[in-house]
């Protein structure tokens, strides 16, 4: 079946009582057993039943085998925001004493949760280009535990070569682990470019117009180690696993989330497109442009659609506070690919804890505005910003 029709018609593991169309949001701590035997089978993962929703939620159960029928992956797991899928995925591969090679143009807290985090438990992150083959291959020794990246950085919308990332890693045996957030997991096949991994914010495109929190981890398989870590530890011991709520808001939200990203895509471009020909922008950077650097590489891993994540660039950081102020139907917000289009200043919020050489080393400018286009009319978009840079 196709993938929209997998988001809508996924059976539950059990059937509902009364016919249910829609799965039932189980609020429940507990499940009662009909025997110690059946008891022990569920606590050891010989049966499906759940244990206990720090762990196992019928709710949460049937959001990760919805995804799991979409992407075409061994297990999912769902966690209760992004980042708490990042980390537990690194907590899951890395140790003390190993290293993580990664870019240097990473999402804030992700570089956080990396150098601080991860950096007092005894895990060193190696930041270079990912762009530079030799440097990765340079970066990598019998201690490097993964290799991580965005397949579109936030702000920078830098675009790696997947292809080359994971000749590498499969040459060192080591997994390719990467946020997929900005392009929707539905819309390209991450385990045929050779992604080992896939971290994702749900909060985002999932969610439905940013209804809830959550996070993916969809793992393909070929590095048993994360599900051992995952299932029968890091669940139990970091309680980080997603809400029956948020799992139920988030099925919903995938019923929807091929329609809603094709309109903000090409939302998304249009208006690129138009703010290219706006003279008080300095510069417009989206991928899907046709002169955009990383455009044909895009179209290749990721297809006709490029996200929904643009940016701006105005003459100064002044300009760009003003512009924000004046803004009046865009949401001043710092989620992004809600159903309603929002606006941030990266260098002053996301970035606004790194040194001013550090958010140059890592490209992050001043100048810049990330805008995250939603399911508005493109006319309404365009007219808001040209009123808010007058």
């Amino acid at each position: 079946m196709e993938k929209q029709t997998l988001a809508l018609h996924t059976q539950p593991q059990h059937a509902d009582v009364y016919g249910a169309l829609n799965m039932p949001v189980y609020h429940s701590a507990a499940y009662g057993f009909a025997s110690a035997e059946a008891m022990n089978d569920a606590f050891v993962g010989r049966s499906n039943d759940p244990s206990y929703s720090r762990v196992t939620n019928p709710t949460v159960t049937f959001f990760e085998d919805r995804v799991k029928q979409m992407s075409g992956a061994k297990n999912v797991y769902a966690f209760n925001s992004g980042m708490a899928a990042i980390a537990n995925t690194i907590v899951a591969l890395a140790a003390s004493g190993r290293n993580i090679v990664t870019s240097k143009h990473l999402f804030g807290n992700t570089v956080s949760l990396f150098t601080n985090t991860m950096g007092r438990f005894g895990v060193e992150t190696r930041y270079i280009d990912l762009l530079d083959p030799e440097q990765v291959e340079a970066a990598i020794d019998d201690k490097t535990a993964l290799i991580y990246f965005e397949i579109v950085t936030n702000p920078q919308l830098e675009v790696a070569d997947i292809s080359i990332l994971s000749e590498i890693a499969r040459r060192h045996n080591i997994p390719l682990v990467a946020d997929t957030t900005v392009i929707p997991f539905s819309f390209f096949d991450a385990s045929g470019l050779g992604i080992d991994i896939e971290v994702i914010s749900s909060t985002k495109y999932i969610s439905g117009g940013a209804t809830s929190l959550g996070g993916l981890v969809i793992d393909y398989g070929r590095f048993p180690s994360l599900y051992r870590s995952i299932k029968f530890e890091l669940l139990y011991n970091l309680g980080a696993y997603m809400t029956p709520h948020a799992a139920y808001m988030q099925t919903i939200g995938l019923e929807t989330l091929s329609a809603r990203y094709t309109v903000q895509a090409a939302n998304a471009l249009e208006l690129a497109q138009r703010l290219q020909h706006v003279p008080e922008i300095s510069r417009v950077n989206y991928i899907g442009l046709p002169d955009n650097p990383f455009n044909d590489l895009a179209r290749k891993q990721f297809g006709e659609t490029s996200g929904a994540m643009v940016t701006i660039d105005l003459e100064s950081k002044q300009a760009c506070f003003d512009f924000i102020n004046r803004l009046t139907l865009i949401s001043r917000a710092t989620n992004m690919f809600d159903s309603k289009t929002l606006a941030i200043h990266p260098a002053s919020t996301i970035f606004g804890a790194f040194a001013g050489s550090q958010r140059r080393a890592m490209d992050v400018r001043d100048t810049t505005i990330r805008l995250s286009v939603g399911l508005e009319a493109v006319n309404d978009l365009y007219e808001d910003i040209l009123q808010a840079l007058h």
